[in-house]
């Protein structure tokens, strides 16, 4: 019986020690690993926690810091980097490390991704998906992994945690610009369709070019993936029309495939934005190196992924966090856009 009581408690979890001492995990964190910014009461009623429940202290050389793991589908891109730097700059402040995992694709996480999640035993994670199945999440609460939800793929559920960017005005922002300036024959790339931020997007800037007294031309809306690769090829499809069914300008969705469509414009001899206007989606830091510099629309990702972030350690640490954070886009305006020639 000693034995298994034992073995029990070496999977005595920091959150497990939080519940019970009334501090945080952080604080715990702490104690465990000897730092000195720790007021006596806490060491001792932490360290008799400790010893009550038979737990055996890792020599120092084997010690860890409490992890949190960013699950992406795919860890390829300038977004994906952002996203990363945010969380970092969070966890950091509560000494507790982030690890990244790539796990199947954008909508679809792979098979066993939370089993996997679960062998790691992370203090929590930030999922970069939100299509969660009642047995992943019972099974990610069962393990005491706490989880938030960055950027939604789709509608959250009631229960989850999750934070992303006001999609609908961001589209309705680039509109409005574009429309401003006197463009008529404007396209749109937009990212896949099941996504919620793509549709998000799409629909905003239709109804904001409608407010303008504009009837958005169908035939003039291409999808892609939000990669530069399909910037190039939807936006080699638009550029490629005739001369008077060719867009002014392009809404290309995320910058991503506005700069394949700045690749297109090249390849076909036109000037942005003497002949072409584009405006991209997320103001990621390249954005503003372009040539010209690109009018965007800015949504703060490192923000966002800190939130998720602090959502994750929020909920480990029994602490009120807000379960569905949405936080505003604007108008970045620099070279890439200007009033059309005819």
């Amino acid at each position: 019986m000693a034995q298994q009581t034992s073995a029990h408690n070496q999977h005595l979890t920091l959150a497990d020690i939080a519940r019970q001492t009334n501090y945080s995990v952080s604080t715990v964190s702490k104690v465990l690993n000897d730092q000195s910014d720790i007021s006596p009461e806490a060491k001792e009623r932490v360290n008799a926690v400790l010893t009550a429940s038979g737990y055996r202290r890792k020599s120092r050389q084997h010690r860890h810091q409490e992890f949190i793991d960013i699950v992406f589908s795919s860890f390829s891109n300038l977004w994906a980097f952002e996203v990363v730097k945010g969380a970092l700059n969070t966890a950091s402040q509560h000494d507790i490390r982030i690890t990244i995992t790539e796990s199947g694709d954008r909508n679809h996480p792979a098979e066993n991704w939370a089993s996997d999640l679960v062998r790691r035993h992370p203090l929590g994670a930030v999922l970069v998906f939100s299509h969660l199945s009642t047995r992943e999440r019972e099974e990610l609460d069962k393990n005491d992994i706490f989880y938030s939800i960055f950027d939604p793929s789709g509608e959250p559920e009631p229960q989850d945690f999750s934070v992303r960017a006001d999609n609908w005005n961001g589209g309705m922002l680039a509109a409005r610009h574009l429309a401003d300036l006197g463009h008529q024959r404007i396209a749109m790339i937009t990212g896949p369709e099941v996504m919620l931020s793509a549709r998000a997007r799409a629909e905003g800037f239709i109804a904001a070019l409608a407010d303008r007294n504009i009837s958005f031309n169908r035939a003039l809306q291409r999808e892609g993936d939000f990669t530069m690769v399909s910037g190039l090829r939807e936006g080699l499809e638009l550029l490629n029309l005739p001369a008077q069914e060719r867009p002014t300008a392009i809404f290309a969705g995320n910058d991503l495939q506005a700069m394949g469509v700045y690749e297109a414009a090249r390849q076909v001899g036109l000037r942005i934005p003497q002949d072409l206007s584009v405006v991209g989606f997320d103001d990621l830091q390249t954005s503003s190196f372009m040539n010209p510099p690109l009018t965007t629309i800015s949504q703060p990702l490192q923000q966002m992924a800190g939130i998720a972030t602090q959502m994750v350690i929020d909920r480990a640490n029994h602490e009120h966090s807000d379960m569905h954070v949405v936080l505003p886009t604007s108008l970045i305006e620099r070279e890439s856009t200007a009033q059309p020639q005819n």
